[in-house]
This record gives structure tokens, sequence and C-alpha cells, in this order.
């Protein structure tokens, strides 16, 4: 039975390792097509070699990962926790960034809007909170509309760095803004209010509708 079981674990690891790596998404539309928000040369520059960086960092650690794991070298794997999170937190946020993000983003359908109204009575207060919050972000990190499965309600929250808002606080991503300064500083300066306010004008609320509805289940 022992055996039986060690068998399948280490099939499991194999299969976990074995997978392709990560590589980074195209975009949904070309680089100047969120212009005047955002430049062609800022979504260039985010997404070919910000994102792309974190992208290549994080296979990279996986690989350092299954190394150590085939060694039975429990201290490197626990050393590597902090890379893979950053890493990995930069892909998976970046992803949804780029998909939360459109020129022609729709609106937001009613379910969504009514879950808006009941958790934040409107949805101008909903972009004030969440932009408040975003903007009060000390230093590096994202703000976002995430959904609570356990209390079926819309929350806001903010995360340091490139934390991802699932796996360190459980909520579902709806709508994330990044307040890393490669993602406005060539074009707002200094001034992050500007930016977070003129963010919402290239919301892909299609994207947003979708990701509610499966986490909510509707």
């Amino acid at each position: 039975m022992f055996a039986v079981r060690r068998v399948l674990v280490s099939n499991t690891i194999k299969d976990v390792f074995t997978r392709s790596k990560h590589s980074l998404p195209d975009l949904p539309y070309d680089y100047k097509a969120l212009e005047p928000i955002i430049s062609a040369d800022i979504m260039q520059l985010h997404h070919s070699k910000h994102h792309a960086t974190y992208v290549n960092n994080l296979n990279v650690v996986e690989e350092k990962l299954k190394e150590a794991v085939a060694k039975g070298d429990v201290t490197t794997q626990i050393a590597l926790a902090p890379a893979i999170k950053f890493n990995g937190g930069g892909h998976l946020n970046h992803s949804i960034f780029w998909c939360n993000l459109s020129p022609c983003g729709g609106n937001p359908d009613a379910a969504l809007v009514k879950q808006i109204e009941k958790d934040f009575c409107s949805m101008e207060e909903m972009k004030k909170r969440l932009s408040e919050a975003t903007v009060a972000i000390q230093g590096s990190g994202w703000g976002w509309l995430g959904y609570d499965q356990k209390t079926k309600s819309l929350r806001i929250a903010t995360c340091a760095n490139q934390d991802p808002l699932q796996g360190t606080t459980g909520l579902i991503p709806l709508f994330g803004i990044d307040v890393w300064e490669h993602a406005y500083y060539l074009q707002y300066k200094n001034v992050r209010p500007d930016y977070v306010k003129a963010i919402f004008d290239i919301v892909n609320w299609k994207d947003v509708n979708a990701r509610f509805k499966t986490a909510a289940g509707c």
C-alpha cells in the first residue's frame, strides 16, 4: 500500500513539472489601442519587458524548485517560496490586468450593477472607494475589486508588490489597478491619482462581467 502511495506521489510531482513552461500572453489589442489613457510606449515597456521578466524568472525558479523536490531539499524549497510568490504573482496579476482593459469594453451588466449597488450603494461610490484605496498604497502594489465567495459580496482590497489577490486574501479578482510606477510614470509622472481616475475610462466591463459571473456562480 505504501509503495503504491509513493508511486502516486512521485507521478503527481512528475506531472506538475513536466507541464509546459509559462509564456507571455499576447495582448488582446495593439500597444497603442489604449491611448490617450495609456501610451503605446508604456504598454510596450510594461508588457514586453516587465511582464516578460516575471514569466522568465518564474520559469527559472520553478526549474530550481523541481531540482530541489527531486533531491528532497526542503530548505531550498522553502527559500524559493518568496521568488515564486513575487514572479508568479506578477504573471497572474498582469495576465488579468491586460484583459481588464480595452478601448471598447462595454458596460457593467445588470447582475454586476445590482451587486455593486448592494455592497457599495452605487457605482460611483465603488469607484471612489477603490480609487482612494489604490492611490493610498505605499510604494508599489495593486488595488482590487474582488469577490468574496464566503460572504457572497464584493470587496475592495490592496496587495503589496506583486502579491496575488486570491492567493493572499482568498478573494476572486475581478478588476485590478496596477500602481507600480512602470505602469504610469512615463505619462503621469508622480501624479498617481490622475492615472487611477483615467483608467476607469478603459475598463473592459465585458471581462469584469464574465469574471463576476464565474466567481458568483451565476
